[in-house]
């Protein structure tokens, strides 16, 4: 099918690239692969992926020294950090370099064909755990602009929670109201943010200092 993403991934362990291989399935155009920096700015810039899955650390300079190489020849390739690390470091160098998402191999499992939509359509997929880093790049984005203070006292609840990670279940248990009621919140506060998934909204909620990593 010509249609299909053409995806190219970056990691030096093979056992991952295989795993990877086998999350996305056959909805992928799986371009080409590579183990270290300067083979991935080779082949990234011959075969023109559409995204990017890559590694923060790679031998040869990393991950960040792979965006910046390749985005003076090859502006539009989007770029999707998979990575165990969530260091503020790497995090930071990432965005400076101009990473379209940020999630950590723990948490992508079967999510990742969305996320890689989200990075496609720019809605920067980032992983709750390293978004509050996002405050130490720009610190002028507040609650007011995020729009956060349009939910309801209840719905400022729920983003809380599930920005810090929570379950559906675990949120609606510490909250005391149903799995149900609580699918309804979070589709009103999808509504009223313009957000389409919990990535995003953690995103969101992070970036405004709504919800701070130590809480």
């Amino acid at each position: 099918m010509t249609d299909r993403l053409r995806l190219f991934l970056v990691d030096d362990h093979p056992i991952v690239r295989a795993g990877t291989r086998a999350v996305l399935g056959d909805g992928y155009n799986i371009v080409g692969e590579a183990d270290e920096t300067d083979a991935a700015i080779e082949l990234i810039r011959e075969r023109e992926p559409d995204l990017v899955l890559l590694d923060v650390r790679l031998p040869g300079g990393g991950g960040a020294v792979v965006i910046e190489a390749v985005r003076k020849t090859h502006p539009d390739v989007r770029f999707l950090a998979l990575t165990v690390s969530t260091s503020r470091e790497d995090v930071l160098r990432l965005f400076e370099a101009g990473v379209d998402g940020y999630v950590t191999k723990t948490t992508y499992g079967t999510e990742l064909p969305h996320l890689i939509a989200e990075a496609i359509e720019g809605r920067r997929p980032i992983s709750p755990e390293v978004a509050g880093y996002l405050l130490d790049i720009d610190d002028e984005i507040d609650v007011e602009a995020s729009g956060i203070e349009r939910l309801t006292p209840k719905e400022r609840e729920v983003v809380n929670l599930i920005a810090r990670g929570y379950t559906y279940r675990e949120t609606s248990t510490r909250l005391d109201i149903s799995v149900k009621t609580l699918e309804t919140h979070m589709h009103h506060i999808f509504e009223k943010l313009g957000v389409a998934s919990r990535h995003e909204l953690a995103a969101r909620a992070y970036e405004a200092g709504y919800v701070r990593p130590d809480e």
